[in-house]
């Protein structure tokens, strides 16, 4: 089962940017800013066709990771059977649904048919296999604090849920098979919020309910770096819904089936040697939790950091993990100890490493390393960080990131001279900021922030 999400939004200068909080055994996902219903800014962009990475693990971890996926909750509860829909899975929307969300829910059915093989489909019937209302953040609050979005089995409405809320019924540990389930949207999300929670939730619903700290290029994984199905998602829900497995499963008898399965499914994962990286302990997982979430004070945090650090060097880690703990240190520190920030965010683009299931992880560091660049002046240093990232971004269809790096290149060409480019780079940025943060005053105020870098308008004090 998955934790409550976190939202990590990509201004990673001075915000927080992963907001872990305690575990629930409901699946939710952290709030969302408020979008306003007109805009003065040039028109909204999004993404068309994807581009999703083919996984580059071996089979041996995938199995492993299938497994760990499917059979646990988060809280450490192991789940007896397996459990999917058997045949065809019907989805219909309720409530007051966001103009964004019926593109971004045809795109999101049509990759699932097409790169997992599911036989998904919406239907306008006032029965379904799962049912998307979308509604208020805060009846989604009032039902369950601190979340966005969540999905729950056995009910088709939040007020359903509200009046089993405490029962068995609603308990995924206690769930043995799956036929009727409602995931629960915020309509007053920024564009890519609402698709977040949308790709998250629907892959739960229908898939794994376990995440894993473990997994670079997933988002079945904790610290919410990637927000849409990536190429190893597809595979895994693809495994998911082989013929060979079927609901009521045991973890041995999945287990005895995944190798010929992935063998089929992802041959060139064959020949791929194993990582086998170690399993994340509790220890490590609460450490960032305390650093990162809600809660607790700066000594705390600061302290919590530290620990998630000490424990990642004793473990040996020197994958990505490692990485996120010098990650964490760095957003911490960037207030009161601004050079050993850069430092640490200087070690987690070194432990990310240069393979393509961490690229979106280098993105996001990028993004804070340019941000010291501009802010002392070295406008070269900042375009030759950036430039690698902005594809990546648009792979990755995040619009939020990739409308913060185009901010970033903007101040670095005004501050390098090339000021028609710059001005010409921060327009194009605007319609991915109005899709990546929604409203007006957010995507003005994610253009002060960006524009205060630039050591000449923090001369003049504003913009």
């Amino acid at each position: 089962m998955r934790t409550v999400r976190r939202l990590l939004l990509p201004f990673y200068m001075m915000l927080g940017a992963c907001m872990p909080v305690q575990n629930t055994e409901t699946a939710t996902r952290a709030a969302a800013v408020p979008v306003q219903a007109a805009s003065t800014l040039p028109p909204m962009k999004s993404f068309s066709v994807p581009r999703p990475a083919p996984s580059v693990a071996s089979n041996a971890d995938i199995a492993r990771d299938f497994l760990d996926l499917s059979f646990m909750l988060e809280s450490g509860r192991a789940l007896p059977v397996f459990t999917r829909f058997e045949g065809p899975i019907s989805v219909r929307v309720t409530g007051a649904p966001p103009a964004s969300l019926g593109p971004d829910l045809t795109r999101l059915l049509h990759r699932l048919r097409t790169e997992a093989g599911i036989d998904i489909a919406l239907t306008g019937a006032a029965q379904a296999n799962i049912t998307l209302q979308a509604v208020t953040r805060e009846e989604i609050r009032r039902a369950l604090p601190s979340a966005a979005c969540f999905v729950v089995p056995n009910v088709t409405s939040l007020a359903e849920y509200r009046s089993l809320r405490r029962t068995r019924q609603v308990s995924w540990s206690q769930l043995r098979s799956r036929e009727t389930l409602a995931i629960f949207l915020p309509n007053d999300a920024s564009p890519q919020e609402v698709r977040d929670c949308l790709h998250e939730e629907l892959a739960q619903a229908i898939g794994p309910l376990n995440d894993l700290y473990r997994l670079p290029d997933s988002v079945f994984n904790d610290d919410n770096v990637h927000t849409v199905l990536t190429g190893f998602d597809m595979l895994v829900l693809r495994t998911y819904y082989d013929p060979a497995l079927r609901t009521g499963m045991t973890r041995a008898e999945v287990a005895d089936r995944l190798p010929a399965i992935l063998a089929r499914l992802n041959p060139a994962g064959q020949g791929i040697t194993p990582r086998r990286l170690s399993t994340t302990p509790r220890a490590w997982i609460e450490a960032v939790q305390t650093a990162l979430g809600p809660g607790a004070n700066a000594a705390e945090r600061r302290a919590a950091a530290t620990k998630a650090l000490q424990v990642a060097t004793a473990m040996g880690w020197t994958d990505h993990r490692r990485a996120f703990s010098h990650y964490a240190m760095g957003r911490l520190l960037q207030a009161t100890d601004p050079a050993s920030a850069q430092d640490n965010f200087v070690l987690a683009q070194r432990f990310f490493g240069p393979g393509p299931d961490t690229a979106l992880h280098r993105a996001y560091v990028a993004s804070q390393l340019a941000a010291y660049a501009i802010s002392a002046g070295r406008a070269e240093d900042a375009l030759y960080l950036l430039t690698p990232h902005l594809d990546t971004a648009a792979r990755h269809e995040n619009a939020a990131l990739l409308a913060t790096l185009m901010m970033l290149r903007a101040e670095a060409l005004e501050l390098a001279g090339h000021v028609t480019e710059g001005r010409k780079v921060r327009v194009d940025s605007l319609g991915w900021a109005r899709y990546g943060f929604g409203s007006d005053w957010a995507v003005r105020a994610k253009l002060r922030e960006v524009g205060l870098l630039n050591p000449a308008r923090r001369r003049q004090g504003a913009l």
